[in-house]
């Protein structure tokens, strides 16, 4: 494999395992439908702030999302939707799945 090929491979790796989280997923999943600070997102996961400002910066680092900080609070947006075409296409593999097995035991 070439280097520029191997380093783009790479790249989209680094970006899938960052969204290959539970928690990761559900907030690219909240974070679509809207900017969302990190104390809302601590509400909904019910985690600590500690742990979901990790998950938000796997996320950040891997340009997933992108932060916007007023005063004190921070907030975080999904920076590109199209990661949403992918967990529609997880979903469509996870469907196909369920179908293949159940055929087996019919």
């Amino acid at each position: 494999m070439k280097s520029k090929i191997k380093t783009r491979f790479s790249a989209r790796a680094e970006v899938m395992k960052a969204m290959a989280h539970p928690t990761r997923l559900f907030m690219v999943d909240v974070l679509s439908r809207g900017r969302r600070c990190v104390c809302e997102l601590t509400e909904m996961v019910g985690d600590d702030i500690s742990t979901i400002s990790r998950h938000l910066s796997v996320l950040k680092s891997a340009g997933v999302v992108e932060r916007e900080k007023r005063g004190t609070q921070v907030f975080y947006s999904l920076r590109l939707p199209c990661a949403l075409k992918f967990l529609s296409c997880v979903d469509r593999v996870l469907e196909a799945d369920a179908k293949a097995r159940a055929a087996l035991v019919e």
